[in-house]
């Protein structure tokens, strides 16, 4: 697992504005930061996966280089992950795209809740390297349904889970039931708390990005 914040770089100011609720009222801040913090994962991402040689002709010579043997498929889950997921495509910016919409249900007496699913959008993805991207990585369970959803549409050799800002029980349980994926952060949190959101957090990102939702 990659820890962004484990290393002093700019992505911790993306990370600070994020949480900063006077810089939260200006929505176009935050998209914009959290597509920036979605490069900066992207490049990271980059360095794991699999490159080729190859020759480019230049004005003067033949240059000799590595470059990606295939793009990734990049997974958003909607709607709060859209400018997240802006920043992976403006690196991967040849990458095929998919789509789902993945949503906390109404909270159970027992303050539970169930995941909802009713849309999904997806090229085929056998032998293929996913990056699955949520900015949020609260409980694990939309990432684990939405992949599990994903495996409709083939099995990926190579599974990447992308968030802005995550979890220790959400991680534990992708690890445990997702334990082949490769897991990309920017930061972890310290817990969950009894509504199950994210401690400090910043909210909900899909309402600062984009406004309230009835």
């Amino acid at each position: 697992m990659f820890i962004l914040s484990s290393n002093n770089s700019i992505a911790n100011h993306f990370i600070a504005e994020l949480r900063d609720v006077q810089i939260q009222k200006d929505a176009m801040r935050f998209r914009r930061n959290m597509e920036r913090l979605g490069e900066v994962l992207a490049y990271e991402i980059s360095k794991i996966l699999v490159y080729e040689k190859t020759e480019v002709q230049s004005p003067l010579a033949i240059a000799e280089t590595e470059l990606l043997s295939n793009q990734p498929v990049l997974v958003t889950i909607l709607r709060a992950s859209l400018p997240f997921h802006q920043g992976f495509i403006n690196v991967f910016d040849k990458a095929e795209n998919a789509f789902i919409g993945a949503y906390r249900g109404k909270h159970r007496a027992d303050e539970g809740f169930d995941v909802e699913m009713d849309y999904i959008a997806s090229p085929d993805l056998t032998n293929k390297t996913v990056i699955l991207i949520d900015p949020m990585l609260a409980t694990g369970k939309s990432l684990l349904k939405s992949y599990q959803a994903l495996l409709n549409h083939g099995k990926p050799n190579k599974l990447i889970i992308a968030s802005a800002i995550t979890a220790p029980e959400g991680l534990a349980y992708l690890q445990e039931n997702i334990p082949d994926a490769e897991i990309f952060v920017g930061t972890v949190d310290k817990f969950l708390n009894e509504k199950y959101y994210i401690v400090p957090g910043l909210g909900d990102a899909g309402d600062l990005a984009f406004g309230l939702k009835l």
